[in-house]
């Protein structure tokens, strides 16, 4: 055996089908298009969402909905949740980066305290913005709020 003899294994390579070279093939005349038609012209593409003619789903539905492509998307932690990272990990200062640490929050989210919840120790809050409740609960304990 040797380079000059080697071959594919029966079967496993099929010639490929003739399309268009004349009646003599049994592949000629319409070449396996059919009669007339978009779909027998050369070029034919059909556009996304075509339906045969039939109204397409995309005009059959109506329109509605609005997004606001300027809206800014805050992640929510309340006091609560702070109160429990004060008495778990002992803290005085909360800033975007020991929330991030902790898992309540990722390093490009925006962060807005909320004032649900028991608020008993004094710290300092650092976050992109604060409810007026929090405010009021972290102030009311002898804390300071920095906002970003």
């Amino acid at each position: 055996m040797d380079l000059s003899n080697l071959k594919p294994a029966n079967g496993s390579v099929k010639t490929e089908k003739r399309i268009g070279r004349g009646q003599g093939s049994g592949r000629g005349g319409t070449s396996t298009r059919g009669h007339k038609g978009a779909k027998s012209r050369s070029g034919y593409s059909r556009k996304a969402g075509f339906e045969g003619g039939q109204m397409s789903l995309v005009r059959r539905l109506p329109k509605f909905g609005f997004k606001n492509r300027f809206r800014v998307e805050y992640i929510g932690i309340n006091l609560d949740v702070i109160q429990q990272l004060v008495d778990k990990k002992d803290l005085k200062v909360i800033t975007p980066e020991v929330l991030t640490e902790n898992g309540l929050s990722s390093r490009k989210d925006l962060i807005k305290i909320l004032g649900r919840g028991e608020l008993n120790a004094t710290i300092e809050v650092t976050a992109h913005k604060f409810s007026a409740t929090a405010i009021k609960a972290i102030e009311s304990k002898g804390g300071k709020t920095n906002t970003l």
